[in-house]
């Protein structure tokens, strides 16, 4: 298989992480991203770790949105406050045949990347955790695994879908396509609110967060106002929901969330794309979400500090 042209935009840790298996492919790679991560990849390549083994990729690198000019495909990888901002920065340089993969939290993001880059924008689920250990050094440490589909109404075809797995797999990272990716949004939203915030304001990971029986509860009940909210909402959950997303930890036990990474890195957080959406939808459409009220104003807090 002769794999596309990709760019990233946003070569943050999982950027770097989907960046760097694609090129292990054989796919020419361009990573978009801070100018400290590109300087270092510049200078040395990207230094991949998976699995104990590192590995030095050399790859394009830039921190220009005109990066994206050659490519077929390009994955978003920004935080979901920046979709909108990326989607017009780099939409005067998409070519005719761009298509979009947005692999970000929260819900929402491929109707607003699309609106603004007027081409092809397919959602994309990731259940695989990776940090950045230094400038342009990525630390694969668990899972390795997308669901991809269609929001209704952003272009996307059955065929553009079926190529989008095809690179995935290609790259040796499990691909699914999804009929029904709204739901799949929503199961995410449910393990991002139950997993990030807690994660950021203990320091613990996600094994030892659903070992801890007062950490479990708090993450049930930050998940089942998600539930009752995408219910409401008119979202067809699955039974096993809560299961779903406990399961998360069994896999990835050893993951710190994104959230706990910017907290780490003096950086904003998602959170209110997270905890802060449930917060105000609920609160729009009657619904209470305390707990997800209140691990939002715990976490912008934190940002403070």
């Amino acid at each position: 298989m002769v794999l596309p042209n990709i760019a990233v935009m946003g070569a943050g840790a999982l950027g770097c992480y989907f960046g760097g298996r694609l090129a292990l492919a054989g796919a020419p790679v361009t990573l978009i991203g801070r100018p400290g991560h590109v300087e270092a990849i510049q200078r040395r390549g990207l230094i991949f770790e998976s699995g104990g083994k590192k590995t030095k990729i050399k790859l394009a690198a830039t921190t220009e949105p005109d990066g994206v000019r050659d490519a077929t495909v390009v994955l978003i990888c920004v935080k979901s406050a920046d979709s909108e901002a990326a989607a017009a920065a780099i939409a005067p340089y998409l070519g005719p045949d761009a298509a979009l993969l947005s692999l970000q939290n929260g819900v929402g993001n491929v109707e607003r990347i699309q609106m603004r880059a007027n081409r092809p924008v397919a959602a994309g689920l990731v259940y695989t955790a990776a940090t950045m250990k230094a400038m342009g050094h990525v630390v694969h440490t668990g899972g390795s695994r997308v669901v991809i589909g269609a929001v209704e109404g952003c272009g996307v075809s059955d065929a553009l879908l079926g190529e989008l797995a095809a690179l995935f797999r290609a790259a040796g990272i499990a691909a699914e396509i999804s009929g029904n990716i709204e739901t799949e949004l929503w199961n995410k939203l449910v393990a991002n609110c139950s997993y990030n915030a807690a994660c950021a304001l203990t320091g613990k990971n996600y094994g030892v967060m659903v070992a801890t029986p007062e950490i479990r509860a708090l993450m049930r009940e930050t998940a089942e106002e998600v539930i009752a909210l995408a219910r409401v909402k008119g979202v067809a959950m699955p039974d096993d929901a809560l299961d779903a997303m406990f399961r998360i930890a069994e896999a990835m036990p050893m993951t710190m969330s994104s959230t706990a990474q910017d907290i780490a890195k003096g950086r904003a957080t998602e959170i209110d794309f997270l905890n802060g959406y449930v917060a105000r939808e609920g609160e729009a459409l009657g619904i209470a979400t305390p707990v997800n009220r209140a691990l939002n104003a715990l976490v912008k807090l934190r940002e403070k500090a």
